[in-house]
Parts: structure tokens; sequence; C-alpha cells
């Protein structure tokens, strides 16, 4: 589920405490992320600082002191921020485009609505069964990218409960992946392969060519933009499930992880009091501070990593489908050639709307110097110049 907080920072001010309170919300707060690691690393700090402290003496006592001016020098030398800054740019980057890459049928279904017309039940058919097939192309490509929805869609028989698929085409389905073994998309553990994606939208795109044949739409162009918008659904399904397919390189991701996870272990001995030399902290703050910046980095890119997952800021892909299921129809048959009552607007004899409270609100507040010199009009050049 995606945690917001846009209304919470609707202003920022001098002093700052709208950003602060956000550090106060613990869901979807890196607090959840860190809190393991973080009590881990208490407990062994604490440990290695006890034994230091009580139960070494002499060439031991010598030796540990040595030991922590060499992991010292090591934790000072590895360039983690410069590791994990690339790195986070990278899967941030990664992880807008799959948000992006997310296929929505609402332009699809515009289009339908208003170049598939008539009230009779052949074109109310022709509009419900488009768009149903469009989201059964558009959940199936969704079994490849989400886990919860591969759980919640496990065989045919569940997109037939749903109302995605009837029986007759369930079997059309299980011919054609039986037909093709080699190019299934989906494999499930439980009820076996789904079919391709791309099979629904072949069906939708039939029924537009029938639908132009028989006249139920009027032009080419709106034939044409119709099929346009399955072929691009297919496009942008296709690169949604590249995600899938094309991973950030995993050597990388193992490079980060094993760098992050060798300094936080090296800074246990590493930021231990020395007698040689430094101040003694039995809390060692600056320590923590460092933990939970550089482990809260990599917790951050570990969550972006799979949007499609079932952490707390992942993308809603269950509401998504309940959310396209219901406003497709309600697009092609409820709002169907349908509109309110023509009238006049309030401002039907005006040139320009009045301004409304607010709006004089805004404009008073506005420094008045500020507003002249920005709003000043100048004279032209000369009488040959543009406007």
């Amino acid at each position: 589920m995606t945690i917001s907080y846009r209304d919470d920072v609707i202003t920022s001010n001098k002093i700052g405490f709208g950003f602060l309170k956000l550090l106060f919300r613990l869901k979807g707060s890196i607090y959840r992320l860190l809190v393991f690691d973080l009590i881990v690393f208490i407990i062994l700090y604490t440990l290695i600082s006890i034994i230091h402290r009580v139960a070494l003496y002499d060439e031991y006592l010598i030796a540990f002191e040595n030991w922590i001016l060499y992991f010292r020098t090591f934790t000072d030398k590895l360039p983690l921020g410069f590791v994990l800054g690339f790195y986070c740019s990278i899967v941030y980057g990664r992880w807008w485009a799959q948000y992006q890459s997310i296929p929505w049928p609402d332009t699809l279904c515009m289009n339908v609505s208003i170049n598939l017309k008539g009230q009779d039940d052949d074109a109310r058919m022709m509009r419900r069964n488009i768009v149903r097939y469009a989201n059964l192309a558009i959940n199936i490509a969704f079994t490849g990218m989400a886990r919860h929805v591969k759980d919640r869609f496990k065989t045919l028989d569940k997109f037939v409960d749903e109302g995605f698929l009837t029986p007759n085409e369930k079997i059309l389905l299980e011919n054609f992946a039986e037909e093709t073994k080699n190019t299934k998309s989906t494999n499930h553990k439980d009820g076996g392969p789904l079919p391709n994606f791309w099979i629904p939208l072949l069906w939708a795109s039939s029924i537009v060519t029938k639908a132009r044949a028989e006249g139920k739409i009027s032009t080419d162009l709106g034939c044409k933009a119709i099929l346009g918008d399955l072929t691009s659904l297919r496009s942008t399904c296709g690169g949604m499930l590249s995600f899938a397919w094309i991973n950030v390189p995993l050597v990388y991701t193992q490079v980060v992880t094993i760098a992050v996870y060798s300094f936080f272990l090296t800074t246990l001995i590493g930021s231990q009091y020395s007698q040689l030399g430094g101040f003694d902290f039995y809390v060692p703050l600056l320590t923590l501070l460092q933990f939970i910046f550089y482990m809260g980095w990599l917790k951050t890119a570990e969550t972006l990593l799979n949007p499609f997952g079932d952490d707390e800021d992942d993308f809603e892909i269950d509401y998504l489908i309940d959310r396209n299921h219901e406003m497709g129809y309600v697009i092609v048959d409820k709002l169907h050639s349908g509109h309110p009552e023509l009238c006049q607007d309030i401002h039907w004899a005006s040139i320009l709307p009045s301004n409304n409270e607010a709006t004089i609100m805004e404009i008073e507040d506005v420094p008045k110097q500020k507003t002249d010199e920005y709003m000043q009009l100048q004279e032209p050049a000369n009488d040959d110049g543009g406007v």
C-alpha cells in the first residue's frame, strides 16, 4: 500500500515544523526497516566493548588496540557513499519507470464509448467485451509482476470467478497454452501456466473489426483509434513485464550489500575506544547516526527494488485491478452517449469569471512591489515589431 504524506507538507516554513512531524510517522517509515539491524548492531557493539574493557589484558589488549586502528583505517578508505549513491540512483530511476509502465485502460474505454455507438444488446456486448478483454490482458500481465496478484489468480478458474473470463474462453486459452508450451508467459506452481497476455487483445481487435464491418463504428478513424489503443496496451504490458525479465544486475546488488555489511562489521571494532587516542564514549552516537544513514540508504534501495511486492509503500495493484474492472464498464456502458442537460453557465454574460474570495486573498498576499515588477507591460520598440 502506498503511504501518502502529501497533505502533511502543504507548505514549508522557516522553522520546518511541517517536515519535522514526518519524522514521527511510523507507518511506511525507515524505523520499521532498520529496527532489527540496529538492535543487532547495538548488541554486538556492546558485547565487544565489554570484552575490550573487562576481559582483555597485556598483550591481548595491545593486539586488540592495533586491530581497532587497522579497522578504523579500512572504514575511512571505503567509498561507501559513492557506491550507495550510484546504486540508489539506478534503483530509483527504475522504480519510477516501473510505475510509468503500468497499463491503464481508460483511454481505450473512452475511444470505445465514443466510436462504437448503439444501445442495443449487440453494441453493448461488443463494448463490454472489448473492455473485459483489455482488463483480462492487463491482469494476466500483472500476475507476472506481483506475487500477491499471482496468488489471487492462481488458475484461469479464478478469472472466471471474478468475471474477467467465461468458461468457453477459459477452454480456448487452455487449449492454446497446450499447443504453445514454449511461449507461456507465466508459470504457476499451483494450477499450471497462464497463457500469453496478448491473446485477449487479439480477441478485442477482432470485435473492433467486426463492429466496423457492421457499421457500429461509423468511420475508419474511429476504428483506427481503438485498434491503436489496443496495440499501445500490448506494448505497455510488454514493457512492464520486461522489468520482471531484466533486473538490476545481481552482481551489483551483491556488491552493494556486501560493502555495507562489511563496513559495519569492521565498524564494530574500528569505532571502539582506543587508549592510543580519541574520546571514550560509552554510547557511540555518531557511529549510530552513521549506521542509520548508510543502512537506511540500503534499506530504501531494497524497498524500491521491487515496487510490485508486499511492502507498505509498494504499488496497490489489487486496487488497480478492481478499479479498472469497475471504471471500464462505467465508461463504455453506464455513461455511454449520455451527458447532463445543456444549459448556460453562470459566467454566460461575462468574458472572464470574477475573482472568488480565495483568489482575492491570494492577490492581497502578493507583495505589491513584486507584482508591479513582473506585471508591468512594455511598449513595443517600433511599429514593425510584434505584439
